[in-house]
C-alpha cells in the first residue's frame, strides 16, 4: 500500500447530526496546515450491505490463483513468465470502482469523492469509509509528501470515537488494509501505530 512519508497538517472533524432511522451520518472538517487551511465535508447517504461489503473484503483476504501454463507447457511472455498476478491494493481498486456511490467527501472547491464503502460499529465508536481516490492527491496545500510508490486509487479511512463522540482517525496513505474478520470489515493495520491524521471532536 502507499505510504505518508510525512504529514504537515491534521484534519479535524466535527460530526454533525445523525439519522438513526436511515443511517446518514455528516461530517464537518476543517484541514489545518504549516501553509493554509480548507474545509472538508463528509456525508455518508447510508451504510454498505454485507452483499456489497463482500467483494472488498475478498479482494483484500483472497488469494490470487496461480498463473495457468499457456499451451505447450510455456509461460507466455518475456522469459518465459507470465503477468504477475494483481495485488490486494489492485484487486481492491478494482472492486473500490464497482461498488455503488454511498456517500461524498467535498472539499472547498470543484474537487470531490465517492463514498463507495461505509460501515461502523454497533456501538457506533468505529467508523470505516473507502474513497475512490488518494486523499488529498489534488490538494498540494495539505502538507502530505507523494510517494514514489504507485499510488492506489482508493483512500481506507478509520476513525474511532469516544463515548462523546471525539477521537481520531487514520488512513491507509499510511497503514495496510486489512480485514477484521471479527466485524467483519476492511480496517487498518495496527491502528494505533499508525499516525494520526484526522482529529475528530464534537
Amino acid at each position: 500500500m502507499a505510504r505518508l512519508a510525512a504529514v504537515a497538517g491534521v484534519v479535524s472533524f466535527a460530526v454533525g447530526a445523525e439519522s438513526a432511522a436511515d443511517g446518514v451520518l455528516d461530517l464537518r472538517a476543517k484541514v489545518v496546515s504549516v501553509a493554509t487551511g480548507g474545509a472538508l465535508t463528509i456525508t455518508v447517504l447510508r451504510w454498505s450491505t454485507d452483499a456489497e461489503r463482500s467483494p472488498l473484503l475478498a479482494a483484500v483476504s483472497a488469494q490470487p490463483p496461480a498463473p495457468a501454463p499457456p499451451a505447450g507447457g510455456r509461460a507466455a511472455g518475456r522469459g518465459g513468465r507470465g503477468a504477475p498476478p494483481p495485488t490486494p491494493a489492485q484487486r481492491l481498486a478494482t472492486a473500490v470502482k464497482a461498488a455503488p456511490t454511498l456517500g461524498y467527501i467535498w472539499g472547498e472547491g470543484v474537487t470531490g469523492y465517492s463514498i463507495k464503502y461505509a460501515w461502523r460499529s454497533p456501538s457506533a465508536d468505529r467508523i470505516i469509509v473507502v474513497i475512490d481516490r488518494r486523499l488529498g492527491a489534488h490538494a498540494p496545500e495539505w502538507g502530505l509528501a507523494a510517494s514514489s510508490a504507485p499510488e492506489p486509487d482508493f483512500t481506507v479511512i478509520e476513525l474511532h470515537l469516544d463515548a462523546a463522540g471525539a477521537g481520531e482517525g487514520k488512513s491507509s496513505l499510511s497503514a495496510a488494509v486489512i480485514v477484521d474478520p471479527a466485524a467483519p470489515t476492511l480496517a487498518l493495520d495496527r491502528f494505533s501505530a499508525a499516525p494520526a491524521l484526522l482529529r475528530v471532536s464534537r
